[in-house]
């Protein structure tokens, strides 16, 4: 992870609204808190360099569980899931239903939509980006909450396309 990538990890966190976030890999940890800030204040980093590799204990043999009779709800809330098409964040930003605060949402539940039909806005650096829909059929399942940071790549909707 290099500088720009932490700088704009950052300036992501800030924006957001969280009071921190911890991320770890195998040669880095970084935890970012920005705390109560008043307007002129900044938050603050705490950026740790590589930590020491420390021996893992074997990890005990899998356990092989016998199957339940009936497939547990996550299973088949993700077979369900997996009949639909998801349409994901082409941005890293904030995700909005509405075009404004006084419009009423881009889509609903149960609404059909067509190709080029506008699903929300997601704003990143103060511009903000119409995501069009590139498949038509009805929406099942809007997965993200009004006003929420998203991820690139995030999944937003799920659309049944028959």
């Amino acid at each position: 992870m290099d500088i720009k990538e932490i700088q704009s990890l950052i300036k992501f966190v800030a924006k957001s609204g969280a009071s921190e976030v911890k991320l770890e890999t195998d040669d880095i940890k970084i935890t970012i808190r920005t705390g109560s800030l008043s307007a002129n204040s900044e938050p603050t980093y705490v950026h740790t360099m590589p930590m020491a590799q420390q021996a893992m204990p074997a990890a005990p043999a899998p356990v092989e569980v016998p199957a339940a009779a009936g497939a547990t709800e996550a299973e088949k809330q993700k077979a369900e899931d997996d009949k639909y098409i998801t349409i994901k964040s082409p941005i890293i930003g904030t995700f909005y239903r509405k075009p404004s605060p006084d419009k009423p949402v881009f889509v609903e539940v149960g609404q059909t939509i067509g190709i080029g039909d506008v699903l929300c806005v997601i704003e990143a650096m103060k511009l903000f980006n119409d995501i069009e829909s590139e498949v038509s059929g009805t929406i099942v399942k809007i997965l993200v909450d009004d006003s929420s940071p998203v991820e690139f790549d995030q999944p937003l909707f799920l659309v049944d396309p028959s």
